[in-house]
């Protein structure tokens, strides 16, 4: 099986169309369509039906996807293992990381590894969704979640506390929240339920059965904007609202905490310019 076909067949599966293929890849969607038509006539296999919703995989498709997965493992660890012996501060390195934490202290240690090693190719990527480093989507993740696989190791940086806020606007329109009373007669802004799915449920420890949502988001940057808008009260990082003159901190008895991770893959550890930019990191961080 050539591998070039492999992982374009495995985009496929995965994103179950050419065109998401395509993206993913950074390719145009006529190669994926070519590609897909080589393989399936070298294994002499359907490895899709076509459907109005996108690609399906045929049984065919299943079993070449598992054997695909095996290559990509080990084109994977070999990337990763040749990675991890290379002592050279220059070429790329992938940061993933979520967009407040990226505008709060992520951007300024990327600031200092460039000052130290201009030679070094920062691709930092901002996004709820936690990246994988195993198939080297990103080479250092900084994660509100410590990883259980024994393939990572991970730096406890800090221990982070959120509190319930809501803009002076909306306070003076629509008065103070009483606790415990599941913020009856008030607006709120959360989560979408795949970010954060407590936030159906309480923000901040508060229950919110009787407030209503005027807005659900799914990242860091856009739930403040909105608190800042006055659409209604949020769960903020205290540390970054404390910088919002607009916005005021409500029911301060109410918290809740969470822990921040510096995340990489044991491969790449001797890398250099995984070290230097682990470095400036762990380095930047508030209270370091």
């Amino acid at each position: 099986m050539d591998w070039d076909n492999a992982r374009i067949f495995l985009a496929i599966h995965r994103a179950g169309t050419l065109r998401g293929a395509a993206a993913q890849l950074d390719i145009d969607q006529a190669t994926v369509g070519r590609r897909l038509a080589a393989m399936e006539k070298a294994l002499n296999a359907k490895l899709f039906l076509r459907t109005p919703s996108g690609y399906v995989a045929t049984p065919a498709g299943d079993l070449a996807a598992s054997a695909a997965e095996q290559m990509e493992a080990a084109a994977d660890r070999l990337q990763r293992e040749m990675q991890g012996i290379d002592n050279r501060l220059s070429g790329a390195i992938r940061v993933a990381t979520s967009d407040t934490m990226a505008a709060h202290f992520v951007i300024d240690a990327m600031r200092r590894l460039h000052e130290r090693h201009p030679d070094i190719r920062i691709v930092l990527s901002a996004s709820t969704q936690l990246s994988s480093l195993t198939r080297r989507e990103a080479d250092i993740a900084i994660r509100t979640v410590r990883p259980t696989s024994p393939e990572l190791i991970s730096r406890h940086l800090t221990r982070r506390t959120l509190g319930l806020y809501a803009s002076r606007a909306y306070l003076e329109k629509r008065g103070v929240p009483a606790g415990g009373n599941a913020l009856a007669g008030h607006d709120i802004v959360i989560y979408q339920a795949s970010v954060a799915p407590r936030h159906g449920e309480k923000i901040c420890g508060e229950p919110v059965a009787n407030a209503r949502v005027a807005m659900e988001v799914n990242t860091g940057l856009m739930l403040h904007e909105a608190v800042r808008a006055g659409l209604g009260v949020g769960e903020l990082a205290i540390h970054m609202a404390e910088l919002m003159p607009e916005i005021v901190r409500i029911l301060p008895e109410r918290e809740h905490h969470y822990e921040v991770y510096l995340v990489m893959h044991s491969d790449l550890n001797r890398s250099a310019r995984v070290r230097a930019a682990a470095d400036a990191i762990i380095e930047s961080f508030p209270g370091k």
